[in-house]
């Protein structure tokens, strides 16, 4: 019998590798065809997606940003392409752009599609003109693309509640949520507390943009610093060509005056996780559940950040954490100094948030869920 083909499709190769690696390994390891698509890879991922099993790493032509009616147009085409020549059985793409062209393409192929929806970014925030255009812009073209998709997957309730009061999506519409992209704890050992630490470490690891909260984090590192001299602020994180970018020459005045550590782009996160004692996010970006989040919660961190959707689905509040309002540095700083104030708490809190991960955002779990979604579609 032949085996059923799946297209994963991203937009990053990168994310191929670390975000939906075991989700890839796992399709295979039930008897699935794994194909993946992206605009481009490096050798590294090729190599690595070759070592899981994946028959073929396919490349589309695709805009990252804006909107191109033309090169739009292209990508549909290129997606259609790669559908009918391998004789793809079921589409799985994620984040925005692989999923409205996607969607489309495979509904032109009359090929089913289950799309992951990763969180609403930017657009959703509805904090500037240009966001609230761009959010006009993404509703309809989910509108155009997904409602015919067998399964909608999120990764909050919030999002998918939006999608309905918004009339993207229906009642009729099959939707499930998972949290999250899920963690792989084998890889996240739960860090070891020393006892007579009297320096407390605060951890931001992010795209250095003010949606995640980045300038909240420097301005509480600045008032904290005075008070607690001994107290240490890393910021982990790729600084961005946006407008709404950290500086670097902010960030680097900060480090030359000892108020943050400021590491650039890091690729050994685990460590710097596991050298720090709590972790901090203060965004205000439509986040899916943030993938920096849960590699926190598995190493054993507290955390500190926003009432908002994704990020409030990682806190017990009081237990593994606090939950802050957005946009506000009082809150912020008064978190932050709740550790410094009772540096005891941290070991049993970052214990709850290993617990917490370990019982709803362990990667199984959710390819778990995955799995079920796609195997209602495919298994007859």
């Amino acid at each position: 019998m032949n085996k059923k083909r799946i297209l994963v499709v991203s937009s990053n190769a990168f994310s191929l590798v670390n975000f939906r690696g075991d989700f890839i390994k796992r399709l295979i390891f039930e008897g699935y065809d794994v194909y993946t698509a992206t605009d481009s890879y490096t050798d590294e991922v090729i190599n690595t997606l070759k070592a899981y099993g994946v028959k073929a790493t396919l490349e589309y032509q695709l805009q990252r940003t804006g909107l191109n009616p033309l090169k739009d147009l292209k990508t549909i085409s290129n997606l259609k392409l790669l559908i009918k020549e391998n004789n793809i059985d079921l589409v799985f793409p994620y984040t925005v752009k692989p999923v409205v062209y996607s969607s489309i393409a495979a509904n032109k192929c009359k090929v089913p599609v289950i799309s992951l929806i990763t969180g609403l970014g930017f657009a959703f925030t509805g904090l500037t003109l240009k966001s609230r255009i761009l959010q006009h812009v993404t509703e309809f073209l989910y509108k155009r693309s997904i409602r015919k998709n067998k399964v909608v997957v999120f990764q909050n309730n919030d999002d998918r509640q939006l999608f309905f009061d918004r009339g993207i999506l229906t009642k009729k519409n099959h939707t499930e949520v998972v949290s999250g992209s899920g963690v792989n704890l084998d890889q996240y050992k739960f860090k070891t507390y020393k006892n007579d630490d009297t320096i407390i470490r605060f951890v931001i690891v992010t795209r250095l943009i003010r949606e995640k909260g980045v300038h909240l984090f420097l301005e509480a590192a600045k008032t904290l610093k005075e008070k607690y001299p001994n107290t240490e602020f890393n910021v982990i994180g790729s600084v961005q060509d946006s407008p709404s970018a950290i500086k670097t020459e902010e960030l680097q005045s900060l480090h030359k005056k000892g108020i943050v550590v400021f590491h650039g782009t890091q690729s050994n996160i685990l460590e710097h996780l596991t050298n720090n004692d709590v972790f901090v996010l203060p965004s205000f970006y439509r986040e899916g559940v943030p993938r920096s989040i849960l590699e926190a919660l598995s190493v054993g961190l507290p955390i500190i950040t926003t009432d908002t959707p994704g990020c409030r689905e990682t806190v017990i509040e009081g237990e593994n954490g606090f939950l802050i309002p957005t946009q506000e540095l009082e809150p912020l700083i008064n978190a932050m100094e709740f550790f410094i104030k009772n540096p005891e708490k941290l070991k049993d809190m970052g214990l709850k948030s290993r617990d917490y991960a370990k019982n709803r955002f362990d990667v199984n779990l959710i390819n778990d869920d995955l799995l079920k979604a796609i195997n209602s579609v495919l298994v007859k």
